[in-house]
């Protein structure tokens, strides 16, 4: 997968970077609406503003596709997985992967937490230290547009598929992560995440779809606390 945690990438086991390196994680529209009123019309770069703004907290299921370029004369590959996704703002987060293989990525707010089922392995990094120019800075951490801004190059795009869209571009040149494209869908709950596209270095890239999205929920900071399971094999970097 595209990483959403690219400083990870390089020390993380076999299928953690294979379904890592492209994700994680989350970025909606807002704008309310009445039930009885008509949808507004507007551009990704005002959802975006106003599901910074508004959802401080939510939850989708997820299923996520990663397309690797072809190499040596070999057509394309892609690795599908699924899982559950919920995030409190600030910078409290949690991506739970179901299949094919069993891994968390879960940020309590100070550490991130990066934990292989299969290989009872524990990875754990500063926050500070990962985080900016991710796709989890985008859609779980900043206060404000102005504060997305210091970090990302943000322009509007088309309109497609029923969604609005809107290019998070890294000013930083040396990460892993090119662009982060953001699909919102309006409803009368209000802000819904609906598909977050991440492109990599590497050509390699990553489409999460999310369904089910709820427009803050009650998550508590408990929520994202995560311990290692005992007899773990615990990392810090």
């Amino acid at each position: 997968m595209t990483p959403i945690f690219p400083s990870f990438s390089a020390n993380l086991p076999r299928s953690f970077t294979g379904a890592l390196r492209a994700t994680l994680g989350i970025c909606v529209a807002v704008f309310s609406i009445a039930a009885s009123a008509q949808v507004a019309t507007v551009s990704g770069l005002e959802s975006l503003e106003a599901f910074v703004k508004n959802t401080k907290s939510g939850r989708a299921a997820f299923t996520q596709v990663v397309t690797s370029p072809p190499r040596d004369g070999q057509a394309a590959k892609t690795k599908t997985s699924s899982g559950s996704f919920e995030f409190l703002r600030p910078n409290r987060f949690k991506f739970v992967y179901k299949k094919p293989f069993e891994q968390s990525i879960v940020s309590d707010g100070q550490t991130l937490w990066l934990y292989d089922v299969d290989l009872n392995q524990v990875t754990a990094r500063k926050l500070t230290q990962v985080l900016s120019g991710t796709p989890a800075a985008v859609i779980a951490a900043a206060a404000d547009l102005k504060a997305l801004q210091a970090d990302f190059t943000l322009a509007p795009q088309p309109a497609k598929d029923g969604l609005e869209w809107v290019l998070a571009t890294p000013k930083t040149k040396d990460g892993q992560v090119q662009s982060i494209t953001v699909g919102f869908r309006e409803s009368s709950k209000g802000s819904e995440l609906a598909v977050l596209e991440i492109l990599d270095s590497f050509g390699q890239r990553s489409v999460m779809t999310f369904n089910n999205f709820e427009v803050n929920p009650a998550l508590g900071a408990a929520s994202f606390q995560f311990k290692p399971p005992a007899g773990a094999d615990v990392i810090r970097q």
